[in-house]
């Protein structure tokens, strides 16, 4: 009967049936069990399934709804890491960008960055920078740097600030969607027979003679209690990662600091081209971007450090007021805190300074694999760019111990759900493959082609897609992490959310309670991404 329920092919995210494949699969235990369900579980489970592992992956919330859905959007080698000399960094980090567009190219696209160069000097500087960046990207290279005029970089960012502009220097680097890609790589894995369970925490390691042998957990929507066991486990919790440490060993020093990084939303107007601007040096040191993003652009982002961490971290003051002083410095069009459509911020899960050192952005991005004394594996740093790498070097780390056979790696080749070649003028695009489906089901029911919000493309079809085939279980999941309004513009998504909560309670089988509770939440929720409170009314859409 187990070897019955594994050939039963998941097609869709459907939790009940995943939960159920779960159920049946535990008796006989797991070769991994990951836990987090953000970028870096989910690469680790992604190489895992690769190398035909049995797989399995525990969130304790929705996948990517912490860090991993807060990022600059950016699929790139670092800049700035190539300015500090970490050559090697970069060039791993090229190389996973160049195989994350070949897998994914539904998702990732060529964006073209533009450097505006206020001096003679710094445009030397930059142009002779980013021919090592060119070289380092080797085969899969996205497409040439060059220095370009005053007329062009003018041309290029109407909306930049032309006082004492020499010139610029353009470079290509990649573009985008987090948290979708979250959700396509956790179809990825059900689809190589591994599996993935959103809100189910862990709650404790199990252990047999000092050792890791699996782990407890427990689903937050039913409240049911389960013991996992299996031969690795892998802690992939980002900023928690403290805390399932101190599960293993209570005297656990800590090895993380949270850096917090926030972004601020704003309308095309403010930066109207296709490409996007770095400003290399700022104030405190940093790179500024300015991206443009589902027809918006994200300007970001800070490095904030923080001695407490949240799946829900809130912008402080001063980070909001120093990305709108430096955008002010270099866009004729000021943006203002009214102009702000969203602000969020994500935590970076960075190794503790050590000493007085207080200057994270410092440290190194590099990933880190470490094993402790009971066999517990912990994957901590890193970034989206390489997340497939970083699951490979845990899967082989966990096969170095012993703990699994060696087999080879094969994630390089894997295409992620949806992967097909798209029209990036689409607004639904992000779809890729999955765009005909969701077609079908308004074939089905043409009232489910209406778009949710006059402004925006987003159709209802997409809610009962997201709740029927990519485990969306509430509204948050669907309005913040499958379309992303929450992050484009806060205010639509609240007027968004009483159509999107009846839908999702009649595909979810919930009640007209649930719906009022979900809208109040989300209401609460959305009103940390605005600097001005907004509130849902009955002449609300």
């Amino acid at each position: 009967m187990h070897k019955q329920n594994r050939n039963l092919k998941l097609k869709k995210m459907d939790r009940e049936k995943i939960t159920a494949r779960i159920e049946s699969d535990s008796s006989s235990g797991w070769d991994m069990i990951i836990i987090g369900g953000g970028a870096t579980g989910l690469g680790v489970a992604l190489d895992a399934v690769s190398r035909g592992f049995k797989t399995l992956v525990l969130e304790q919330a929705d996948f990517s709804k912490g860090t991993s859905s807060r990022s600059t959007k950016l699929v790139h080698g670092g800049v700035r890491y190539l300015a500090q000399g970490n050559i090697d960094l970069v060039r791993e980090a090229l190389r996973e960008r160049g195989l994350l567009q070949r897998n994914a190219p539904h998702l990732v696209q060529n964006e073209i960055f533009v450097i505006p160069n206020y001096s003679w000097w710094d445009k030397f500087f930059y142009a002779v920078g980013l021919k090592v960046y060119d070289l380092l990207s080797g085969k899969l290279s996205l497409g040439k740097s060059m220095g370009i005029s005053k007329s062009e970089t003018l041309s290029r960012i109407p909306t930049i600030n032309g006082d004492g502009l020499k010139g610029g220097v353009i470079y290509h680097d990649g573009q985008f969607d987090d948290s979708r890609l979250s959700v396509n790589v956790a179809q990825t894995i059900l689809e190589n027979d591994g599996s993935v369970l959103n809100y189910c925490e862990v709650t404790g390691l199990l252990k047999e003679n000092g050792k890791i042998k699996g782990v407890q957990a427990v689903d937050r929507e039913t409240g049911k209690e389960y013991t996992f066991k299996g031969k690795a486990v892998v802690n992939a919790t980002g900023v928690f990662t403290d805390e399932i440490l101190t599960m293993d060993k209570k005297d656990h020093k800590n090895i993380v600091r949270p850096s917090q990084g926030v972004h601020l939303v704003f309308d095309k107007e403010f930066l109207p081209g296709e490409d996007a601007i770095m400003i290399p040096k700022t104030a405190d040191g940093r790179v500024l971007f300015a991206v443009p993003w589902h027809d918006k652009v994200v300007v970001g982002t800070t490095d904030t450090p923080l001695d407490e961490h949240s799946l829900e971290p809130t912008a402080l003051e001063k980070e909001i007021e120093f990305i709108l002083d430096t955008a002010k410095k270099y866009l004729s069009k000021v943006p203002t805190r009214k102009d702000v459509l969203s602000v969020f911020a994500g935590l970076r899960p960075l190794a503790a300074p050590q000493g007085d050192s207080t200057k994270t952005k410092e440290i190194s991005r590099s990933h880190k694999v470490m094993i402790s004394d009971s066999g517990l594996i912990t994957i901590t740093g890193g970034k989206w760019t390489t997340f497939r790498k970083m699951g490979e070097d845990t899967v082989d780390k966990a096969i170095s111990e012993n703990f699994l056979p060696s087999k080879k790696s094969a994630s390089e080749d894997l295409p992620v759900h949806g992967a097909a070649e798209v029209d990036f003028d689409n607004p639904h695009y992000f779809y890729g493959s999955d765009n005909d489906k969701i077609d079908a089901i308004i074939k089905e029911n043409s009232e489910l082609g209406e778009k949710i919000h006059p402004d925006y493309p987003f159709r209802k079809a997409d809610a009962v897609w997201a709740a029927r085939s990519e485990m969306a279980r509430t509204i948050e999941d669907f309005l913040a992490r499958r379309i992303r309004i929450l992050f484009l513009d806060a205010r639509a998504a609240i007027d968004m959310a009483p159509s999107v909560a009846s839908l999702m309670s009649k595909e979810l089988g919930q009640s007209t309670k649930w719906e009022k509770k979900q809208v109040s939440d989300f209401v609460e929720l959305a009103n940390r991404y605005l600097l001005e409170r907004y509130e849902l009314s009955n002449n609300n859409t």
